[in-house]
Parts: C-alpha cells; structure tokens; sequence
C-alpha cells in the first residue's frame, strides 16, 4: 500500500513536472508569434508603459496627501499637468500613485478568477457525472446573478482595505464563464484519441490532465486572463467610485468620485473628471488589444480562415 502510494505522488509530481517544462518551451515559442503580431505589441507596450509607471512613478513624483485649500481647483500647468482637486491635492501625481493599486487589483483578480474557473472546469469536465452536475449548477446560478449587485452587496459586508481583499471579491462572481468555457473544452479533447489511448494504457488522471489536457487549452486560458485583468479594473473603480471600500484617494475611482461630488459644479473643473477616465479607457483598449492579439496568434481556427 506505501508503495502503491509512493508511486502515485510520484507520478502526479513528474506530470506536473513535465507540464511546466513543456509550458516553458510553448512559452518561448509563443513569444516569438507573440511579437509577430501587431496588437499583442501595441497591447503589451501599454501594458508594460502602466507597469513602469506604478514602479518608477511614485518614485519620480511622489505623492503628498496634505491638503492646501488656496490652491484648490488649479487648471493643469507647468507645476500641476493634470491641475489639483477640491483640496488642493495634486491630480497627476493622484493617478500615478493610485496606479500601482488598480495593477495589482487587476493581477491577483485575474489569477484568483483563472486558477477558480480553471480547475472547475477541468475537474468537471473530466470527471463528469454527479461532480459535473452540481458544478455546473452552481456555475449556472453565478451566472444568472448579475456580477455588479452582488460586488456591492459582498463589499458592503467585507471589509475592504488592501488590493487582495477587493480582488477576492471581484474573483468570487467571476470565474463562472470560464469555467464553463474550459469544461466545453475539456469535454471536447477527452473524446479524442490520444486522450482515449492514454485512458487504455491506464495512466493516471494527473497525467492526463497536466501533460495532455492542460497544454491543450493553456492558450485559451491566457486569453481569460488578459480579460479578466479587463473586467477586474472595471468593478474595482465602480466598487471605489460608489464608495464601499476603504478611501484611498489615490484609487481612480476614487478620484472620480471626489471629482463627480465635488468639482462638477463647474464645467472647468471637469479635468479632474477626465484624466482618470482616459487612463481607463487607454487600459482597457491595450487589454483589448492583447487579447484579440493573442487570439489571433494562438487560435487554430483564426490561423486557418
């Protein structure tokens, strides 16, 4: 019995173990079809242009949260480029403190939404039976629910105070399209035939799953990721913009909120209003951008039309 175990763990050790060493060669043969495309570099120099930002930004221009009400809705100048708020508070360096925050809201909600999503759907999609039935039940169910009620309603019972804790809240109703998206795939490939020949010579589930399931749909859960850092910086700046979770005023929502309650009372403050909201959009269309380009790249059917 020790034996048999022994050699169980040590099975599923080496499938994991093969899976993330084949991961790193179709890694380096993906970067080469990833700069062939010309969205996946406009996306990703984006991407990496706000990365600097949060890093050197702070750095370069640091934040001073001290209010100076005399020089209060200041237009944008050699000294202020984006102009200050109702307090005084520099707006240029408000967005480039609050950038670091939404970056990793949107990293750990992406990976906490994939990692859920991922293992559901691979877990029902191969097993199948009364395990598919009642995840996809309550797949359904989160499903049916729109996302943004219930984000509000958690952070009004959570207590939000750290880019994790707002990140879990947005994974928690978010993994339930890709779940159902990898279960349809999974259930596709474990009908084909080297799938069929592994289960003939008895291999294990670990092996099937991390050396030949795994690889198979690591593309297409490259592609959620992308999207789920998309919809993540969206429910956050909502979340912020509504107020239930802690202030940060710093946080994009959070500045347009300030700016919304505050300094649209007259039209030459909507400045404030604007920057923030063009930091969103240029982020959303790099993820856009990414994501059709890594589709592109790495979808079969795309290559073929």
């Amino acid at each position: 019995m020790k034996n048999t175990q022994e050699n169980t763990v040590h099975t599923a050790l080496s499938a994991v173990g093969h899976f993330f060493g084949e991961l790193g060669c179709s890694l380096a043969k993906g970067l080469r079809k990833f700069f062939s495309n010309g969205k996946t570099i406009v996306g990703f120099a984006i991407l990496v242009f706000f990365v600097l930002v949060a890093i050197f930004g702070p750095l370069l221009f640091p934040y001073n949260s001290d209010t100076d009400m005399a020089n209060s809705y200041l237009m944008p100048s050699w000294e202020h480029p984006f102009g200050t708020d109702w307090l005084g508070r520099d707006v240029f360096r408000q967005v480039i403190a609050g950038t670091g925050s939404v970056l990793e809201i949107a990293f750990y909600s992406a990976v906490f939404t994939v990692v859920i999503g991922t293992v559901l759907g691979i877990v029902s999609g191969y097993l199948g039976g009364w395990v598919d039935k009642v995840i996809m039940a309550v797949t359904n169910i989160f499903l049916s629910i729109p996302s943004f009620p219930i984000y509000l309603l958690l952070a009004a019972i959570v207590t939000i105070n750290t880019p994790v804790s707002l990140s879990v809240i947005i994974s928690i109703w978010s993994w339930a399209g890709l779940c159902r998206a990898v279960r349809v795939q999974i259930m596709s490939l474990k009908e084909r035939d080297f799938i069929q020949i592994c289960a003939v010579m008895h291999m294990s589930k670990a092996h099937i799953i991390f050396r030949e399931l795994l690889p198979n749909v690591f593309s297409y859960i490259a592609i959620n990721f992308v999207m789920a850092m998309r919809n993540a910086i969206m429910a956050s700046v909502g979340i912020m913009l509504v107020g239930l979770a802690a202030y940060d005023p710093t946080n994009w929502g959070a500045i347009i909120n300030a700016a919304r309650t505050k300094g649209l009372m007259n039209v030459k403050n909507i400045y404030i209003l604007l920057y923030p909201l063009i930091c969103i959009i240029v982020f959303q269309i790099s993820t856009l951008l990414l994501a059709n380009g890594l589709d592109e790249t790495l979808n079969p059917r795309l290559k073929v039309m």
